[in-house]
């Protein structure tokens, strides 16, 4: 089966394959491999509608960008007239009245939209284990998690059940798991891609982006779902680039690490390992790789979960089982609709996030911890900042290890949260990161290598991103 969107192109320009029959093929492995439990719901009869109709538009010669990708959606996205719950209870059941700005840009390029995905519920998780309807399995280790929150966007990509898919990425949910799986993760600048319908989690975080088998794959989805939206009032104002057209990186670079990462105790030694010896590589092709200082690692982590908790706390408060969703059917009046229903319908980790953004809202304690976390905040933005003056990327794990054991973190919250320290400095500053495949460990397993680049520098980014997948991909 074809990996990227060119040599599916390819394919159906010669005669070799169709849409529908791409489609055909997507739908019976997704069957087969059910037991990876990656999908919520597969949209078969729409998805084939989609296929067939980009086959006429294709013998036509008016197909759009997106034909020939068949590509699936995290359960955070609305699509109209179809089902999106955030893999939990508390939206069980519910359609959609419209459709996200991202996934309406997809299917008017004709892409098919094949299901929505499984991922932790309200994209709260590291590990896809949280969700309402059942853990995720890494396709490469079923005894593994795939990663969270985009669990099943990064399992349904590795397992080849779709060529790409969409996930959203609040402090490394599209990455981490790509890291997990063995599969390209972008979470783009912030602003850059479109929030409007996508279920908030925390609003000044969230961010839309693809995962997919290559680079160049993720370049041709952001260039159709990037580029404002009257719906989102925190995109940028001018159009996007077209960044599948540029992804030649000539010339040398100026690279940063930061040591305090690299030298973490808490680092697979093969990771630090696979960091280290891709520094050497770099400079001995004659790029300028500086070491630099950011001594403040002990802060991301604690900034980043005030703060998104502090978020959602506000945002999950419209699902109060009055409006609509799972109301309990044990409420007698209305202060029991409210506390049974969202009791009832949150799971475990989304209450825990609930009451921690309360607490840290709470009178007595907002300058405490929700306007420190700020200043923190302001304080890693600047010093990112400073690091791009003289440099163009910012290279860095990651994650911490490989895909961890089912259940083996599921007891301890703080061991999951780490699980996201080197990731969440992207969201924290608001620039865009990737996750490229390009380690192997000797337990079997891949990992990423993340690479962060200045705001709106997406398209440096995609461009190097490409030329180190070429030039330093290890067999995974």
């Amino acid at each position: 089966m074809y990996l990227s969107l060119a040599d599916t192109r390819a394919a159906l320009a010669s005669g070799t394959t169709t849409i529908e029959s791409l489609t055909r093929h997507y739908l019976n492995t997704i069957q087969e491999k059910s037991d990876l439990n990656a999908f919520l719901e597969v949209f078969e009869e729409d998805a084939l509608r989609q296929a067939i109709a980009a086959d006429q538009k294709w013998k036509a010669g008016t197909a759009g960008k997106m034909a020939g990708m068949v590509i699936g959606l995290k359960d955070n996205l609305c699509y109209k007239g179809h089902q999106v719950t955030a893999s939990s209870k508390i939206l069980e059941g519910f359609e959609s009245l419209y459709s996200a700005t991202v996934v309406q840009r997809l299917i008017d390029e004709d892409a098919v939209i094949i299901g929505r995905l499984n991922c932790d519920e309200f994209a709260m998780g590291s590990s896809n284990e949280n969700s309402a309807y059942g853990v995720v399995k890494n396709p490469l280790d079923t005894s593994r998690v795939p990663g969270g929150s985009s669990g099943g966007s990064a399992a349904a990509v590795a397992a080849g059940l779709c060529l790409a898919t969409l996930g959203s990425d609040t402090g490394g949910s599209i990455r981490q798991p790509a890291s997990f799986c063995g599969v390209v993760g972008l979470k783009p600048t912030y602003g850059q891609v479109s929030r409007w319908g996508c279920i908030a989690y925390a609003s000044s975080f969230d961010q839309v982006g693809p995962l997919a088998n290559n680079v160049e794959d993720c370049a041709a989805i952001l260039e159709v779902i990037a580029g404002p939206d009257e719906f989102d009032a925190t995109m940028l104002q001018q159009p996007a680039p077209a960044f599948s057209e540029h992804m030649q990186a000539e010339g040398k670079y100026r690279i940063a690490y930061m040591p305090d990462y690299i030298e973490n105790a808490g680092l697979d030694p093969e990771i630090r390992d696979r960091m280290l010896g891709m520094i050497e590589q770099l400079r001995a092709e004659g790029h300028t790789v500086n070491a630099v200082e950011f001594p403040y690692l002990d802060y991301v982590i604690p900034a980043y979960y005030v703060l998104t908790t502090a978020e959602a706390s506000s945002n999950l408060s419209r699902f109060d089982g009055i409006h609509y969703g799972y109301r309990s059917k044990n409420a007698t009046d209305l202060e029991s609709t409210y506390k049974l229903s969202r009791s009832e319908g949150f799971g475990k980790e989304v209450k825990r996030r609930i009451m921690l953004g309360t607490f840290v809202l709470s009178s007595g304690y907002y300058d405490a911890y929700y306007s420190k976390a700020q200043k923190v905040r302001r304080i890693l933005r600047d010093r990112t900042r400073a690091i791009f003056e003289e440099n163009d990327f910012i290279l860095l794990p990651s994650t911490p290890g490989t895909a961890f054991p089912l259940g083996d973190k599921s007891s301890d919250p703080i061991k999951m949260y780490l699980e996201d320290i080197y990731t969440v400095q992207a969201n924290l500053c608001g620039i865009p990161a990737i996750s490229l495949p390009l380690g192997k460990h000797s337990n079997g397993m891949p990992f990423g290598v993340q690479l962060m680049a200045n705001s709106f520098q997406d398209q440096q980014l995609l461009a190097f991103s490409a030329r180190l997948m070429a030039g330093m991909a290890e067999p995974v």
